[in-house]
């Protein structure tokens, strides 16, 4: 014992002196390092193991600390070079090179440094010309910025905003420019399809160019008093049975309408719709069934919808998808549901023994000699065979058995409240459950022809079970279809084969009511109500008056329960309807979806002025940009003439 506590002793001994004679350089680096002067604590490691080569656990240190340093500068300086300040960041760089001459990472980031500058400069130019609309210039300075560094952020950026711009402009709706949207008066009477789009082309400088199979010699009978240039050419080419591409702000290619003729000059569009809410399968019988689309892909993966068709139909396809792909309704249940339970018990009186039986006696003597003395013993047992009518004549008193009176003086009052105040959210249409209460085992036993016994179990669910379905309407009404169960455990039951079971008693409420959002409705009368009297008399002195009380027992039981449900519907997203652009708009024509004349959506007659009155002489359409003014010669405008015939200028 005592050369072990020696042993010990001696060895603290021996670790104390080793701390108290610590290595310097280890002392005073650690001391500097806490003191936040880690250069200055990493030299002084250095220089401790310089004096101390053989100390491993200064070397240990130097080096823990060391790379602990340079990895968080690391990671500071890449921050800084992510975020543009490079002065920070060469200045983290240079202290981690002072530390850790040797570190790869730091000297190749301070390597590249120049090259990170001049991105970042040449990025920022990118910018400046995205901004300014140079998108090839742009799109050249990005593309050499990421030739060079694939992963700057910068660049990318600008690249995004270069491909949405061009986007932009692609899906952009080519159209004429604003100067023909002015009124134009057109009086033509079975006059040729060439002198009117001369006249219109004479008064607004409109350029036209003309398919082949355009019939030119047409006749057309119009009258357009202060009607839009770009309405007055629609008509023409409704009533012509012709076509129209903008092919810039102030030319029309026009065409015969015709399926070979529109795959030749209609441009189409390819439209991908991701679907947040609606079904991409119904969304695409809707589409089907009112954009008439045939080119049309969906993708259940993603819930996606690819569409290629006209812009018109593309816009139009638009807005229908807006309209379905609305989110769910959805409500927020409140409901509170308050169990009511009393009961009062009073059991009085005196039970007196109502039953006695004859016990079967056997009496046995034996002798024995103990100590030369003999002894006799009367042995009396209870015998399990049945009593015979020989014994009834030997019948005394201690073969009569009975039970001993009882006195019952009992009283109970019970008042119980169950709350519970679930909350639940529910979609539209949708089906909620809430279940409060127990599941009850039942064990089945099942006997195969072999003789095995299997038993399963199986689970009563027992308690308050509640089953809603909400349906959220216009106006914020909710119509709530509700399903209320309240069961209990009756009695135990017990088979023979000893199987338990349970008589469940159960009080069930459906219904379907709509209430406002916020309403509360109050669905109560589920009531128990049980009245329970017994007595136990002893024949004739019970039914004594007054003092029969004292030979009778009696027991009073009254039980009362009620359900009280308490359901307020709050509704937190309703159906969508202030949105009147997406529940009425133009759809064209059935051989032009989405297209068309663009008529007011108005069963009003225009205010046409008097014609037998002084009319007022109507303001003269100046000429775009480029045309000469009123009464200079007008240039021939795009029209095919006659074969054989050339081309003469008018006068």
């Amino acid at each position: 014992m005592f050369p072990h506590r020696f042993a010990l002793l001696f060895a603290a001994g021996i670790a104390a002196l080793i701390a108290g004679c610590a290595s310097p350089g280890l002392k005073e680096g650690r001391a500097l390092i806490d003191a936040g002067q880690p250069e200055a604590g990493i030299a002084r490691l250095r220089a401790g193991i310089a004096e101390e080569p053989g100390n491993l656990e200064l070397k240990s240190y130097y080096h823990t600390q060391r790379e602990r340093l340079a990895g968080e500068w690391l990671t500071r300086a890449q921050q800084e070079i992510d975020a543009g300040r490079f002065d920070t960041a060469e200045a983290m760089l240079l202290r981690i090179q002072a530390i850790h001459p040797e570190s790869p990472r730091a000297a190749a980031l301070l390597a590249g440094l120049a090259d990170a500058r001049s991105n970042a400069r040449a990025a920022e130019a990118a910018g400046r010309d995205l901004a300014a609309g140079r998108l090839e210039q742009a799109e050249q300075t990005v593309r050499e910025v990421l030739a060079r560094s694939p992963d700057h952020a910068g660049a990318q950026a600008v690249l995004r905003g270069i491909q949405t711009a061009r986007t932009a402009d692609e899906i952009a709706p080519r159209a004429l420019d604003a100067a023909y949207r002015k009124p134009i008066t057109l009086e033509l009477r079975d006059a040729p399809l060439k002198n009117a789009f001369d006249m219109i082309s004479r008064q607004s400088g409109l350029n036209f160019v003309f398919d082949k199979d355009v019939r030119l010699d047409g006749k057309i009978t119009l009258y357009a008093r202060g009607t839009p240039i770009a309405d007055a050419v629609d008509m023409i080419l409704l009533t012509g049975q012709l076509a129209k591409k903008v092919v810039n702000a102030s030319t029309l290619l026009i065409y015969p309408d015709q399926p070979q003729k529109q795959k030749l000059y209609q441009e189409l569009m390819v439209k991908s719709f991701y679907l947040g809410n609606a079904d991409a399968k119904s969304t695409l019988a809707l589409l089907r069934s009112v954009v008439k689309t045939r080119d049309i892909y969906v993708d259940e993966r993603l819930n996606l919808l690819v569409m290629r068709d006209t812009p018109e139909a593309i816009r139009l396809a638009e807005k229908v998808v807006a309209v379905q792909d609305l989110a769910d309704p959805e409500v927020m249940l409140d409901v509170e549901v308050l169990e009511i339970k009393r009961g009062r018990l009073l059991d009085l009186g005196v039970q007196y023994p109502n039953q006695f039986s004859m016990l079967n006696t056997l009496t046995t003597d034996t002798a024995s000699t103990t100590g030369g003395v003999i002894v006799n013993t009367t042995t009396t047992t209870l015998s399990p065979l049945p009593l015979t009518v020989d014994k009834l004549r030997d019948i005394a008193g201690r073969d009569i058995a009975m039970n001993g009176p009882q006195v019952n003086v009992k009283k109970e009052d019970s008042d119980v409240n169950l709350l519970a105040n679930p909350r639940i959210r529910v979609k539209n249409r949708e089906k909620a459950k809430i279940h409060i209460g127990d599941k009850v085992p039942v064990i089945t036993s099942n006997a195969t022809a072999t003789g095995v016994v299997s038993e399963s179990v199986s689970y009563l669910d027992v308690g308050l079970k509640l089953d809603v379905e909400p349906n959220v309407l216009m106006r914020d009404d909710v119509q709530i279809r509700v399903g209320l169960e309240v069961s209990n455990i009756v009695r135990e039951i017990r088979s023979n084969s000893g199987t338990l079971t349970y008589q469940i008693g159960t009080r069930n409420a459906g219904t379907t009511l709509r209430l406002k959002d916020g309403e509360t409705q109050v669905l109560a009368g589920l009531i128990s109500d049980e009245d329970r009297s017994a007595a136990s008399r002893v024949p004739g002195l019970g039914d004594l008056p007054l003092i029969g009380r004292l030979f009778s027992s009696q027991r009073d039981e009254r039980n009362k329960t009620e359900i009280v449900l308490l359901i307020t519907p709050r509704v937190l997203r309703g159906i969508q309807t202030d949105r009147p652009a997406l529940t009425e708009f133009r759809s064209g024509t059935d051989n032009a979806v989405g297209g068309g004349m663009s008529l007011p959506m108005t069963t009003a007659l225009p205010n046409v002025p008097d014609q037998s009155g002084p009319q007022s002489p109507e303001p003269a359409l100046q000429p775009p940009p480029g045309l000469p003014p009123p009464g200079l010669p007008i240039p021939t405008p795009l029209l095919p003439p006659p074969p054989g015939q050339p081309i003469v200028p008018t006068e």
